[in-house]
Parts: C-alpha cells; sequence; structure tokens
C-alpha cells in the first residue's frame, strides 16, 4: 500500500471522530445551558444560538493563520496541533460553571479547530495528482459521516452518561485520534522560504489575480450556505407538510440528514469520475443540478418527497468540495497550499454562518418555499461564475513569487 493510501484510512478514521465531536452537542447543548443558569425561554434560545455559533464565527477568522502556519512546518504539525487543542478545550467544557464559561470555551474550540481542513490539505499535497479526486472524495465522508452520526451519538451518551462525562469521553476519543496521527500518517515536507515571506495581502493579491481560486472559494461558501439554509425552517416545514404526525421531529432529522447521506454514496464515486473527466466539468455539471433540484423541494406535498429530493440533492452534490479542493491543489503552488486551504475553510464556515441567517431571513419575509427559490438562484449564478472564470482564465498559472 502507498504512503498516500495508508495516509487517507487513518485520515477518514480520525476526521470521522473529530467531525463527530464537533456535532454531537447538538441534542443537548441548550440543555446544558439551561443547567447553567439560563431558564427562561427567549433567554436560553438566544444563547444556544450564540454559543454554537462561536466556534464557527472565530474559526472562520483564525484558519488562514493556521494555514499559513502550515506552509512554513507542516500539515502533519497543525493536525497534531489541533487534535491536542481540541482534545483539552472539549475536556474543559465538561467543567463550565456558567454559560460565559461556556461561550468563551466554544469559542477557544474554534481558534483550535482546523484539523479537517488540514487533513484536506495534507492529503492533497501527498496525494498523486490523478488520484487527487478519489482520494479527497473519500476524505470528505470520514467529515460527513461523523457530523451526520455526532447528534444521535451525543443524545444517547448523555442521557446514558450524563452531559459532562460526554465532554470528558469525546476529549479523550480526540486525543487518542491525535496519537494515531503522530504515530501513523506520514508526510514529505519541505519548507519553502517563498512560503514564509509572503504576507497574507500578497497571497490574496495573486488569488485575486489568477481569477480562478476566489471563485472556488466562493463556490465553497455557497455549497453551505444551501446545505444549511434549511437548518432553521425544516422543522416547520415538515410540521406544515405532516401537520398531524406525531414524529415531526425525527422526520426534520431525516430531512436534514438525507442530503449528507447521499453525498457519503456518491462523493468517492464522483471523486474519481472528476480524476478521469476533470474536477471542473463534475463541479459545474453539480452546480446546475444542484440549482435545478433546489427547485421542486418548493412543490412537495409531503415530508417523505422532501427527504427523497434532499437525498436525490445530495448524491447529485457529492462531487462539490472535492472538485473544489483538486482545483485549488491544481491551481495553487505545493508551498502555499494550506494557506489556500485556510482561505478556503474560513469560506466554508462563513457559508455555514450565512445558511441559516439566509434561510431564517428569507422565510420570514416572505414564504418558506422562498428559500428553495433563493438557493436555486445562488447555486446557478455561481455555475455562471465559475464557467467564465475556468474557461477564462484556465490558462493562467500562479503569479511568479
Amino acid at each position: 500500500m502507498e504512503t498516500w493510501q495508508r495516509n487517507l484510512y487513518i485520515l477518514w478514521i480520525t476526521t470521522f471522530i473529530m467531525g463527530a465531536s464537533m456535532s454531537l452537542v447538538i441534542p443537548f447543548l441548550p440543555i446544558y445551558i439551561q443547567e447553567l443558569g439560563i431558564h427562561r425561554l427567549s433567554n436560553l434560545e438566544r444563547w444556544s444560538g450564540i454559543v454554537f455559533s462561536a466556534t464557527f464565527m472565530v474559526s472562520a477568522f483564525v484558519q488562514p493563520l493556521w494555514g499559513r502556519l502550515a506552509d512554513r512546518v507542516g500539515r502533519k504539525f497543525i493536525l497534531i496541533r489541533s487534535g491536542a487543542g481540541m482534545a483539552v478545550v472539549m475536556a474543559a467544557m465538561g467543567l463550565a460553571q456558567n454559560v460565559w464559561q461556556l461561550f468563551l470555551l466554544r469559542g477557544l474550540l474554534g481558534a483550535v479547530a482546523g484539523f479537517i481542513v488540514s487533513a484536506t490539505a495534507l492529503q492533497a499535497t501527498q496525494t498523486p495528482p490523478e488520484h487527487a479526486g478519489r482520494a479527497l472524495g473519500t476524505l470528505q465522508t470520514g467529515a460527513v459521516a461523523g457530523n451526520l452520526i455526532g447528534p444521535f451519538l451525543g443524545g444517547v451518551l448523555a442521557d446514558t452518561i450524563g452531559i459532562r462525562h460526554v465532554f470528558f469521553l469525546t476529549g479523550i476519543l480526540q486525543i487518542l485520534a491525535t496519537i494515531v496521527v503522530i504515530f501513523f500518517v506520514k508526510e514529505q515536507f519541505r519548507p519553502s522560504p517563498s512560503a514564509s515571506r509572503m504576507s497574507d495581502r500578497e497571497f490574496l493579491r495573486k488569488v485575486r489575480d489568477t481569477g480562478i481560486i476566489l471563485p472556488l472559494f466562493v463556490v465553497t461558501m455557497v455549497i453551505q450556505m444551501g446545505y444549511l439554509s434549511i437548518e432553521p425552517i425544516v422543522t416547520i416545514y415538515v410540521r406544515q407538510l405532516q401537520p398531524h404526525s406525531a414524529h415531526i421531529s425525527t422526520l426534520a432529522g431525516a430531512t436534514f440528514a438525507a442530503i449528507g447521506l447521499g453525498n457519503i454514496i456518491s462523493a468517492p464515486r464522483l471523486g474519481r469520475l472528476a480524476d478521469r473527466i476533470g474536477a471542473q466539468k463534475v463541479l459545474l455539471a453539480s452546480l446546475v443540478i444542484a440549482a435545478f433540484l433546489y427547485l421542486p423541494q418548493a412543490y412537495v406535498q409531503n415530508a417523505y418527497q422532501l427527504m427523497g429530493l434532499r437525498l436525490i440533492l445530495g448524491l447529485a452534490v457529492g462531487g462539490l468540495l472535492p472538485s473544489v479542493q483538486v482545483l485549488i491543489q491544481r491551481y495553487t503552488p505545493t508551498f502555499l497550499q494550506g494557506r489556500a486551504f485556510g482561505f478556503n475553510s474560513s469560506f466554508m464556515f462563513a457559508g455555514n454562518l450565512a445558511g441559516p441567517l439566509l434561510g431564517g431571513f428569507v422565510s420570514s419575509l416572505w414564504r418558506i418555499e422562498t428559500v428553495f427559490y433563493v438557493t436555486s438562484i445562488l447555486f446557478a449564478f455561481d455555475a455562471l461564475w465559475l464557467y467564465y472564470s475556468l474557461y477564462r482564465f484556465r490558462s493562467r498559472t500562479w503569479p511568479a513569487v
């Protein structure tokens, strides 16, 4: 087995653990905040949103810093730093005595996070270009699967061993994953003086000059916005579709998870297709198909139709993020790929924040169905911009350093 293949299997397992650990707080976070002294419903809802979003808000700002450091000292070092830091902070959350401490720890978690993006950057730089699509598509399924199963595991564990012990157990699992990375993940890395002396401003100027990388960053943000735009309204929409059902929460959870399940199934296959016919073709086709698949979700008659369409959407868009990552790898010099993936991660976290805001804002102004129209338009415009950028600037290389 080649080194890149062994790295892929190990990183899949560890990104699964990290993905699950980031999402397992979803079912019990409001309960924990209530235990910390917030009892009024309006305050509880407000604090739940603030505490949960703190991680993503901080991550959006600090990821480029870790990406720049990765280009100087290696992606494996950042993996170890992130895994160890997340383990300590996650365990500390189990010791929180008030909601302000929990809020600060969630923000600190965002500051030290970056395991998954570092794993992606490491895999991208260590994989031969002809296998990059398959490798990155497979790796993506680890994080997605973790994000899907995390809330379920979190709920079961919280009911079984208690909320505080869930944080301690998660910290232990994260430190074990970090130890596995230390001993079994291999990286061939040579620091480049050019990476050390280039400022973020100069890097972004060169990103702009290529004409291709910035649209790829925006694609990442739009993908996440599309995934999460339904988050604040899915339960309301499902209740509207199934007013007499006694299992609204289950139906809503399954509807939200369907896109992730489709993603897990299709991402490795679309990654291999990208290796054969080109990542740009898979990316553009997936964006166009997604734009069309969001529209019928506004016309469904029951929750099962919505669930089916979300599953098909997940199958169609499974190649989006791996294709973006392959193209970033192609158009960015190796010694700057950590920084490129760091900025791409910032756009991803920005999409994570903007998606629910978009869904809630649009549905409050008009109707819930309008969210799907707006998301479809976003994907369509993004596809047009990307097509224009890829085929106008495809002959451009990275500007000389």
